[in-house]
């Protein structure tokens, strides 16, 4: 592992502080870890979210439909599967 030192804002820090106390985490490398890889996660979701909507947006208009066409639509999309 890559050894670091940072500086954090002191409310940062209380706030580590506070989770290795309350046993959330056994040290502030843990938990910064911790945090690095949840935005790490959160960043692909918002990559995959991003991806999605450009794709649906790409896609073009739907057509209109009445919700009892919407619904034969899918009934008959999911009971050839």
């Amino acid at each position: 592992m890559a050894r670091q030192s940072i500086t954090l804002a002191k409310q940062n820090d209380e706030w580590l502080k506070n989770q290795i106390d309350a046993e959330e985490f056994n040290s502030k490398s843990e938990a910064v870890n911790y945090l690095i890889k949840q935005a790490r996660e959160r960043e692909a979701y918002d990559d995959y979210v991003l991806m999605k909507l450009e794709r649906g947006e790409k896609s073009g208009v739907a057509k209109k439909q009445t919700r009892e066409e919407l619904l034969a639509e899918f009934k008959g999309r999911f009971s050839n599967e």
